[in-house]
């Protein structure tokens, strides 16, 4: 052990306590003066340039909601960062919240990054607000009372695209070939997809799980071609879907190619004229609403290009949560969950208000089903796509096309 005399020690304490005298009440004012907010979504990797996009729409939000006055008087310190892999994104995760001084943690699009979150959000007691993760384990077996789903779920989008294909003749007695995501999420996609199948008649002739890192499909688009089905459903994710809608329009097939899942950040990578038939959103650019138009000329303006979906919903959840603490006036996460759970409802710039069901968290809300325009109608890279009608139908309540508590085993503990 090293000794050191009284006297040195004496005068190293007088010279902390004078540098605490001088600088630290001065970070710590700095601190008390903002309310810090911790972001993760995937800046690299399959789901990069979706990240991307919701780190423009976060930012956005945080801009606008300090340039107005900021939550209870105080500007938002906004802690956005790559969340990688889960492993990752939990590390960082716990990082804002024990280091950082983060309340709230928002963001992501990974469905397996967003469990290992929700896992340090609930050691933590602190909320998270899950933006683009879409299994339904996640708001199911794998639910918790401190995390929150923003984006539709795996069942809704299923639903949102089953329902417009059976409008088309597209299902029932039809054959299906499914080509899945390996992972979490696309697990639990397959799952929805043959729950529906089932309920509406249709055979699953065929199903390929392709693993993430996968960039030539032409292995797995032989196989379609062997099995001759009318529909091909892709189940992938992230610029997976890009790189299969580009290689299947080379191969030519006349079987119709749809999917359960598509970012529209994806569909404009896959350029004009390769990407077809009918695919889910949860919101589009050219959505007819107040709310939403505003918001796509701010970030238009800002940011030279109009938002893509992940950009949408990041920014309305930072400015629900905004509107949340403003009204409890409070940061803490029992007070957050309180309100939520009453179901308040918010304006997420659609037909109808949006709210979180208090059993589970999901964010009930409309969805689409989306085509896409011929080459020679569109505007410009962006005017790829044409909305269909909201699901469910006006006339319907929103939970109709949501899993009801009897086929979602979420089990939230007090």
């Amino acid at each position: 052990m090293i000794r050191y005399p009284r006297r040195t020690l004496l005068r190293a304490g007088a010279a902390f306590a004078g540098a605490a005298a001088l600088g630290f009440p001065a970070i710590v004012r700095a601190q008390a003066d903002k309310i810090r907010i911790g972001h993760l979504t995937p800046l690299t990797g399959f789901l990069g340039v979706i990240g991307g996009y919701a780190q423009l729409g976060v930012k956005l939000a945080a801009e606008e909601i300090n340039a107005s006055g900021g939550i209870l008087g105080k500007q938002i310190d906004l802690l956005s960062e790559d969340s990688i892999n889960p492993a990752t994104a939990a590390t960082k995760a716990q990082r804002m919240l024990e280091q950082d001084g983060a309340v709230v943690l928002l963001g992501e699009i990974s469905s397996a990054s967003a469990l290992t979150i929700m896992q340090v959000a609930e050691r933590n007691k602190k909320v998270f607000f899950s933006t683009g993760a879409r299994s339904d384990a996640l708001r199911g077996k794998s639910c918790n009372k401190y995390s929150f789903h923003c984006d539709i779920p795996n069942t809704v989008m299923v639903n949102a695209v089953g329902t417009a294909l059976s409008q088309q003749g597209m299902v029932k007695g039809k054959k299906f070939f499914t080509l899945t995501a390996d992972y979490i999420f696309g697990h639990d996609l397959l799952k929805a997809a043959k729950a529906f199948f089932g309920a509406h008649d249709a055979n699953l002739i065929g199903d390929e799980l392709i693993a993430t890192d996968v960039t030539d499909f032409s292995p797995y688009l032989l196989k379609v071609r062997q099995a001759k089905p009318d529909v091909v459903c892709c189940n992938l994710a992230g610029n997976q879907v890009t790189n299969l809608v580009k290689q299947y329009a080379e191969f030519g097939f006349p079987y119709p190619l749809v999917g359960f899942n598509l970012n529209t950040g994806d569909a404009w990578a896959a350029g004009a004229g390769n990407l077809s038939g009918t695919w889910p959103t949860v919101w589009y650019h050219t959505l007819q609403n107040p709310t939403s138009q505003a918001f796509v000329a701010a970030f238009t303006k800002k940011y030279g290009k109009p938002p893509e979906n992940h950009a949408w919903i990041d920014y309305i959840t930072l400015k629900l949560l905004a509107e949340a603490i403003n009204t409890t006036k409070s940061t803490d996460s029992g007070e957050l969950i309180a309100y939520f759970e009453k179901q308040a409802q918010f304006d997420i710039g659609k037909a109808r208000k949006a709210y979180f069901r208090a059993w589970d968290h999901q964010l009930v809300q409309e969805a689409y089903p989306f085509t896409v325009k011929p080459k020679d109608q569109m505007k410009d890279q962006w005017d790829m796509l044409v909305l269909g009608e909201a699901v469910p139908a006006a006339k319907d309540p929103l939970e109709t096309i949501y899993p009801t508590k009897e086929q979602n085993p979420c089990e939230m503990k007090a």
